[in-house]
């Protein structure tokens, strides 16, 4: 949030403008006009695919056990970050992941470790005043509100359905690979004598969308919110600091009042949305988990809802 953009937050704009996304190239697609090719979350989606695919190469060049001459030294970590994604990658697997999946983890961590780090590298670099740092860079993209990096994609609706969506394809191919045509049908019935059928295949069906949708929803409301009440905190910041320069001295004291407050109250609110952009990541791709674990094979189903209850309850609390 640039100082420009704090001063026209004080000034009333609507502070839903400021978190929305950044138009940079127009043009002629489908036979439809100014199409954005190329926008800030476009720009940030690509930054954060290549900070994740080298994050996670550097960490796991440095994990891998080395050559036998070095004794028991070969199984320690060599540096202290790849030691923290260790550490995480452990956590999810060990922890989160196959306490659900079972003998299937294997399959499904690359898959899920790939949507918690992408999730999470995307959601820091919306806490970093890039779009601030392409305007000082180039004024003219400020004044014409363009920008070709930048933003939160995540807390864009059209990225967070589409991650959605890629998980829904996996969770029901996996379900199709797992239980077979046949199983995956039946499936639908819920176990239900056949009169309910009619009742129970529908319900079923709308479950099935209403999983991905609610993993869309979910990640780009919290997104959204912590950075429209970021604005909000910023505009109190500056309307406070116009108020110091007037010349009543009650004004002045109240305006630093309201500064000061406003300015604690949006470095309270940084630190949560670190831990939001932490634990969003993880909620994904831990929602993901319980889906892909909901279809499994009948003989396995009381042991994965079981699963999924306890392990359910315990994040819960």
């Amino acid at each position: 949030m640039s100082l420009n953009a704090m001063t026209m937050l004080a000034e009333g704009n609507n502070p839903v403008s400021h978190v929305l996304n950044f138009p940079f190239a127009k043009g002629e697609m489908f036979g439809m006009d100014n199409v954005w090719v190329w926008s800030a979350h476009v720009g940030t989606l690509i930054l954060a695919g290549i900070i994740t695919l080298v994050m996670l190469t550097y960490a796991a060049a440095h994990i891998k056990t080395g050559p036998e001459r070095l004794g028991a030294d070969r199984f320690v970590t060599k540096s202290k970050f790849a030691h923290a994604i260790e550490v995480i990658c452990s956590y999810l697997r060990d922890t989160t992941v196959r306490p659900l999946l079972g003998e299937r983890t294997n399959t499904f961590m690359p898959l899920l470790w790939t949507i918690f780090f992408f999730i999470l590298v995307n959601n820091i670099l919306g806490l970093v005043p890039i779009v601030d740092a392409m305007h000082l860079i180039n004024p003219e993209w400020h004044h014409a509100h363009s920008s070709p990096l930048g933003g939160t994609p995540t807390n864009n609706i059209w990225v967070t359905a589409t991650l959605a969506i890629i998980a829904a394809l996996v969770v029901n191919f996996a379900g199709v690979r797992e239980l077979g045509v046949g199983g995956y049908i039946s499936h639908l019935t819920a176990g239900t004598p056949w009169y309910l059928w009619p009742l129970m295949v529908p319900i079923e069906i709308m479950g099935t969308i209403i999983k991905p949708v609610a993993l869309a929803l979910r990640l780009f409301a919290n997104m959204t919110a912590g950075h429209i009440l970021l604005a909000v905190l910023f505009s109190f910041i500056v309307t406070g600091l116009k108020m110091v320069s007037g010349e009543s001295a009650g004004m002045m004291a109240m305006g630093g009042t309201v500064a000061v407050a406003a300015f604690i109250g949006s470095v309270a609110i940084c630190f949560l949305e670190l831990f939001v952009a932490f634990l969003q990541a993880f909620v994904f791709m831990f929602l993901t988990t319980v889906f892909i674990s909901q279809l499994a094979h009948h003989d396995d189903h009381g042991h994965h809802e079981g699963h999924d209850h306890e392990h359910a309850q315990a994040h819960t609390h």
